[in-house]
């Protein structure tokens, strides 16, 4: 079992940053594929980014945050962060972290099973 624990939500104004912070703890390990996924209610949840964290592999991102959201992993502290510049306002959502045992190339596909959840931490961007 992978426990993981969203923190960096918060309001932010229209064109500012934000990073947000998912650890990981319990059945961790050094391969897996971690990532950051968005909703908002009414609508269906948004891959945003993943990257796996074993090896130099592209991180995924989806088009509305290319450019703008960086996802980086510290694998000595087991911690997944997004980076997020130039926000706007369509960017208000829950922001999940999520993580699966699985391949690089699954990882990178924009359409990977997720196995473990975090609890979500809310950005919201006011114009």
């Amino acid at each position: 079992q992978v426990r993981l624990a969203e923190s960096g939500g918060g309001s932010v104004q229209a064109g500012g940053s934000q990073r947000l912070s998912c650890a990981a703890s319990g059945a961790t390990d050094d391969n897996v594929c971690m990532g950051w996924f968005r909703q908002t209610p009414g609508k269906e949840r948004e891959e945003v980014a993943a990257i796996y964290t074993g090896g130099a592999h592209n991180p995924y991102y989806a088009d509305s945050v290319k450019g703008r959201f960086t996802a980086s992993h510290d694998n000595a502290e087991k911690v997944l962060y997004l980076n997020m510049n130039t926000l706007q306002p369509e960017d208000t959502a829950m922001y999940y972290c999520a993580a699966a045992f699985i391949g690089p190339y699954d990882c990178s596909s924009g359409s990977w099973s997720t196995s473990f959840w975090g609890q979500g931490t809310q950005v919201t961007v006011s114009s």
